[in-house]
């Protein structure tokens, strides 16, 4: 499998995975080839090409029905991303995705998870290094 880094290093990619991904917060099941295609501008064959390299990498998995091909956004592998951006980002670098929480709740928030993210980053790191793993 290619890595993760390389895959998402593509521009065209990175947008066919922003267009699933608001398809999916607009509630749809999957998005059509020829949506993709339309949507983007690029050819069929273009997206269809960087469809497959996203399917290898587990980023999207894909329906079939009949003769068509819807694609979803399978997100999971973007963990090693996230996992690998953790010890970079500082308060400065924060999301602030509690707008409406109270100061103090929004800055509880945001301790809480950057020490969950920080533990998960810490603990898969550490069982990466025991024996047979």
């Amino acid at each position: 499998m290619a890595d993760i880094f390389d895959v998402i290093a593509d521009g065209t990619r990175r947008d066919i995975l922003r267009l699933l991904l608001d398809r999916a917060a607009a509630g749809e099941r999957g998005t059509s080839v020829s949506h993709i295609v339309h949507e983007l501008g690029a050819s069929q064959p273009t997206v269809s090409k960087h469809l497959k390299v996203l399917r290898e990498a587990h980023l999207v998995s894909v329906r079939e029905e009949g003769q068509h091909r819807y694609y979803s956004l399978s997100a999971e592998p973007l963990d090693e991303v996230d996992d690998w951006l953790v010890p970079f980002l500082g308060d400065e670098d924060a999301p602030q995705y509690a707008g409406s929480l109270p100061d103090s709740a929004a800055h509880a928030a945001d301790v809480v998870g950057r020490a969950a993210a920080s533990a998960k980053y810490a603990i898969e790191n550490a069982l990466k290094k025991l024996p047979g793993r």
